[in-house]
């Protein structure tokens, strides 16, 4: 195993994942199905939800598709080509609990900063969950379902979006350390994506702690125009 191979792949493989998961795929469905700019409408966010709330729910399950599309495929081929070029194949070495589980870590990392902070929108974007799921399938499938659960555990009863996503968030590096015991280094890299996921939603905290997030459904606007009520969580 080469120290500067896995470095350099490692960097060049976050660079390209950062470039990729921050393509503004809602932001691009809601301006081909619906002729709007949906960083203008509901709240402004450019994921699942305000795409729902803004152009329909066909539009939101296509939006969450390819977020959490982009996100699997980056740390799916990532790891394959970070095992082959540095690991001499070992796709162990790279996954949690392996011993160069880090790389893998700043990869998902990447893959997150770069859809809360797009390089496309001067560094907006959206909240995170939708391609952080996808992502975490790519590499940690029992991670991946053990979010949906938590989300759904929390945003199906409730129907507070946010109040899931945000669970969800918290809930991703005690799952990534109980099922894998990984790296404290890997640990610490979950911590961080949880914190920027949390933060992504510091408005939605706000309205919740003073009641005033809304729950989602959908309904037909006056014009015949299908809507959401909810104010939160985007993804």
């Amino acid at each position: 195993m080469s120290l500067d191979s896995l470095t350099t792949s490692t960097l060049l493989a976050a660079v390209i994942t950062f470039l990729i998961c921050g393509i503004p795929f809602g932001l691009l469905i809601a301006s081909k199905r619906g002729g709007i700019d949906v960083r203008a409408v509901g709240s402004g966010n450019i994921g699942t939800t305000n795409v729902s709330r803004s152009v329909g729910a066909s539009a939101g399950i296509l939006t969450l598709a390819c977020d959490a599309g982009k996100g699997l495929v980056c740390t799916l081929v990532s790891s394959l080509v970070i095992s082959t070029v540095a690991c001499g194949g070992q796709l162990s070495s790279v996954l949690p609990g392996g011993v160069c589980d880090w790389s893998m870590g700043v990869v998902y990392a990447a893959a997150i900063l770069g859809h809360v902070f797009s390089p496309y929108l001067h560094f907006h974007g959206g909240k995170g969950i939708a391609v952080g799921f996808g992502a975490a399938l790519g590499f940690m499938w029992p991670v991946s379902l053990g979010l949906l659960v938590v989300f759904v555990v929390f945003a199906v009863p409730t129907r507070y979006v946010s109040l899931g996503s945000i669970a969800a968030a918290i809930s991703l590096p005690i799952l990534g350390w109980a099922i894998y015991h990984p790296s404290n280094v890997f640990v610490i890299l979950l911590g961080i994506v949880a914190a920027v996921v949390v933060w992504a939603h510091r408005a939605n905290i706000g309205k919740l702690m003073r009641g005033e997030e809304k729950r989602f459904s959908f309904h037909k606007t006056s014009d015949g125009k299908p809507a959401a009520d909810d104010e939160g969580g985007s993804r």
